[in-house]
């Protein structure tokens, strides 16, 4: 089956298309900007597609980074997803964002216990806890990072959060990930199913209210 995967819950615009019964990603897309996720992202699909020799018609299923993230770049993954697998009748599945790090991150060689963080903003973190043979074991939270610093002590880190707050979070090993990537999504994706294991639907974890909210109490400017 051809599964195409994307994820736009952190700064990474990332696509893949990936071959679930020969394990092998066929072509892959990424580009890091916070603040074009809408911009670029159908581009990215036909860049992979294209590459690929693959006419979306072929597809099988989708999966989709379902977060946590925050609000706007999330719903442009979650929206096209949806608008995709309805057009071509395809099934869409959802993904923790933070499992496809860490599937991205046991592929690079981590070992052991760990914990994937991604920027939440606020002066706060995405996170999950993850044992030794990768499997979550607890979240996804936000927090901050400091309020989690015992949780975490001793814990290899991986992701962007962890980067920006060293004061928490183990430095991560060279190599390893800081953002989404399509292609450990689609194979984390890809291995839960053939395992029978059935993914969560294709629905936002926020985990918090959006930052834009409607004003209260405010003055109406139309005549009496």
């Amino acid at each position: 089956m051809l599964l195409l995967a994307f994820d736009t819950a952190t700064p990474a615009v990332t696509v893949a298309l990936h071959d679930t019964e020969r394990q092998l990603t066929l072509a892959a897309c990424d580009r890091i900007d916070a603040r074009r996720h809408g911009e670029l992202l159908l581009p990215a699909i036909d860049e992979v597609l294209r590459t690929a020799g693959v006419p979306k018609e072929q597809l099988g299923a989708i999966a989709v980074g379902a977060g946590p993230g925050p609000y706007t770049g999330l719903r442009v993954g979650l929206a096209t997803a949806a608008a995709l697998g309805h057009a071509l009748g395809i099934p869409v599945h959802g993904v923790c964002t933070l499992d496809g790090i860490a599937q991205a991150a046991r592929t690079a060689g981590l070992l052991g216990p760990f914990v994937a963080a991604t920027d939440a903003r606020r002066k706060e973190v995405y996170w999950a806890r993850y044992d030794a043979q990768g499997l979550r074991v607890d979240g996804p939270r936000v927090d901050r990072p400091a309020d989690i610093a015992d949780e975490v002590r001793g814990l290899a880190a991986v992701g962007a959060g962890a980067l920006l707050y060293p004061e928490v979070f183990a430095a991560p090993a060279p190599g390893l990930p800081e953002y989404q990537s399509a292609a450990a999504l689609a194979d984390f994706a890809a291995r839960e199913l053939a395992a029978g294991r059935a993914l969560p639907e294709p629905v936002p974890l926020y985990l918090r209210r959006p930052d834009a909210e409607v004003p209260k109490n405010y003055k109406t400017v139309l005549p009496a």
